[in-house]
């Protein structure tokens, strides 16, 4: 397997969990935050669906600037609409990596906000830095929505809620 068709296979794997995880998210509960340091859950999801897109950006430029207002994420205060987003992102980014080459995973990517620079290395080390981002975002938005007593999908099997559905 390469590098890239490992990098697919991935994508395509978490973002069936992730997309259960989204669509999970009652409407009502855009506005929750657990604790004045933690996003909202809006922030949250606006944040998961874009990180879907993030191979195809990485693939599809060299570098990022937030201080040249780059990479700013929609805000989405639905569920329709954040999955609608997510698989936009995930269909584009796996497209993306589909032409892709070994050497194209090998060029340098930066993400910097002017001077300060966040990231530095591969679009190969960034991918997967994003499908980091991705698992790790998703089990935040699972606590938040176990806060809010919203039954949870399993990422890799049933989660509790599932398993006690099933009378386990």
């Amino acid at each position: 397997m390469t590098l890239k068709e490992f990098f697919e296979t991935a994508l395509s794997e978490e973002a069936v969990a992730t997309r259960k995880m989204l669509a999970s998210v009652p409407d009502d509960d855009y506005d929750f935050k657990p604790h004045s340091k933690s996003m909202t859950i809006a922030r949250l999801v606006s944040h998961l669906a874009d990180i879907g897109g993030w191979p195809h950006l990485v693939l599809t430029t060299d570098a990022l600037d937030f201080a040249k207002g780059e990479g700013t994420e929609q805000a989405i205060t639905d569920t329709a609409t954040a999955l609608r987003i997510f698989d936009n992102n995930i269909t584009n980014s796996l497209t993306v990596l589909g032409n892709a080459t070994e050497a194209d995973l090998d060029a340098n990517w930066i993400m910097r906000a002017g001077e300060m620079v966040y990231v530095n290395d591969t679009k190969a080390a960034v991918i997967r830095m994003s499908l980091g981002q991705m698992i790790h975002h998703r089990a935040q938005l699972g606590v938040f929505l176990r806060l809010l007593d919203v039954a949870i999908p399993g990422p890799y099997g049933p989660s509790a809620d599932e398993m006690a559905a099933m009378g386990y």
